[in-house]
């Protein structure tokens, strides 16, 4: 891939793939289901198949879209009695018990969505292993995980880029560094009734559960996208706030001493003079007080800043947007598997384990970018709408394109006239 570099609005290189130096496998396929399907039209046979192939896509895309639909209507309402976003008026309001008893539901529907999306769910060791770890690019922080009701912390594209940096043991010079970064990262959130914040900045509730989606964040960094972190001021803060203070304070102190002596000798001008040291003294604690507010809001603006570019959603319209990413790799992993099936396989067709190595070999050759091809799923998706068959010896065979066509094109319309049992399930998640 050729992709230039491109700046993103604070200035910072975006991230593309090609600035990324090591990636962990995953089942993640980094292509427009649209470039997908024209890769695959491009490589058909002829004209009649090119046209049969660009309906079986359309049809494929609409079945898709209608389970997940489904999907994300039952999310919706799910959600609705949690959503901090809602201008919605709502007739039936749940009782507290109500409540309690819906939220493991929502947090296990979501999950599972996420894994429709292939991100991988963090351990809550995994997060507290990098809580008070900062990147060049993050910031020291506390995290009181007592706060949270639930918290859970999804992540996608474990990879590592390079970035530059300034640092004074290079005189702040920029130099390129390694970083390890997750380019998609997802946490949900509900807060302890005893924690709910009182700042009237951070505007949290523990009626509501809380999402948002990130991207490429640096591993070390992932405790900065938490609520109610505290910063830790470094020594060199402590410092700059301390020092000013502490040599005013010996000056005064010794003027203090000077004016003992001469409100024993001045009489009432002393005493104004003795005053002014103290007013002095007063003076001094005052700005350092200051001084130590004015690091912690510059250490806030940072933050605010450097998550104002990677925040990609919130709340509802994360779902919108890991539904839409997990509507397009059921497609992108059914139609390989089909044409892979269908144009190398024929007659005696393939066994899951060759077709598993064909994808993925594929893929690395158009997109220089190893993936784990997922390739039980997406067998599992051509059998269930008819698409493929398996033999009794195991192997997996492509039906003819004709066919193919005429099945999906039944199954659409039985959507309508008998609607089908839905395949992408949130009760069910053993499959």
């Amino acid at each position: 891939m050729n992709e230039e570099l491109r700046l993103d609005a604070s200035g910072n290189r975006s991230t593309t793939h090609d600035d990324l130096l090591a990636w962990r496998r995953e089942h993640f396929i980094p292509l427009r289901k649209a470039e997908l399907a024209r890769l695959l039209t491009e490589q058909a046979a002829d004209d009649v198949q090119r046209q049969d192939f660009l309906r079986l896509c359309e049809l494929l895309e609409a079945l898709f879209h209608y389970e997940y639909h489904e999907c994300l209507e039952t999310l919706k309402g799910l959600y609705a009695p949690f959503n901090p976003d809602s201008v919605m008026v709502e007739l039936q309001t749940l009782t507290d018990q109500q409540r309690e008893a819906a939220i493991p539901d929502l947090f296990e529907r979501f999950e599972f969505l996420l894994e429709r999306a292939n991100f991988r769910h963090l351990s809550p060791r995994e997060i507290e292993r990098v809580v008070g770890i900062a990147s060049d690019w993050g910031l020291r922080l506390q995290v009181d995980f007592d706060r949270f009701d639930r918290l859970e912390v999804y992540v996608r594209g474990d990879s590592t880029e390079q970035r530059n940096r300034r640092h004074w043991r290079n005189l702040y010079r920029p130099e390129l560094v390694s970083v390890a970064l997750y380019q998609r990262l997802v946490v949900i959130f509900r807060l302890k009734e005893s924690h709910a914040s009182n700042d009237p900045n951070e505007e949290i509730d523990q009626r509501w559960v809380y999402l948002k989606i990130f991207k490429n964040i640096p591993k070390q960094d992932v405790d900065m996208l938490l609520p109610g972190s505290r910063f830790r001021m470094r020594p060199l803060d402590y410092i700059r706030v301390m020092l000013p203070t502490l040599s005013g304070l010996a000056i005064v102190v010794f003027r203090i001493f000077q004016g003992a002596l001469l409100l024993v000798f001045a009489g009432f001008y002393g005493m104004l003079a003795f005053l002014g040291l103290v007013g002095g003294t007063l003076g001094y604690a005052v700005r350092s007080v200051l001084g130590y507010l004015r690091t912690k809001d510059k250490y806030r603006l940072v933050l605010t800043r450097r998550l104002y570019y990677q925040n990609l959603d919130n709340n509802a319209g994360v779902f919108f947007r890991v539904l839409d990413e997990a509507e397009e790799q059921e497609f992108r992993e059914a139609v390989l598997a089909y044409a892979l099936l269908d144009r190398r396989a024929r007659p005696e067709g393939w066994d899951a384990e060759r077709l598993d190595q064909e994808a993925e070999q594929w893929l690395s050759d158009v997109l220089n970018w190893p993936v784990d091809f997922e390739v039980h799923d997406a067998l599992d998706k051509l059998q269930r709408l008819g698409v493929a068959k398996c033999t009794e010896d195991g192997r997996w065979q492509a039906l003819p394109l004709p066919q193919v066509l005429a099945n999906l094109s039944q199954r659409w319309r039985d959507v309508f006239a008998h609607p089908p049992e839905k395949a992408v399930r949130f009760t069910d998640q053993s499959d």
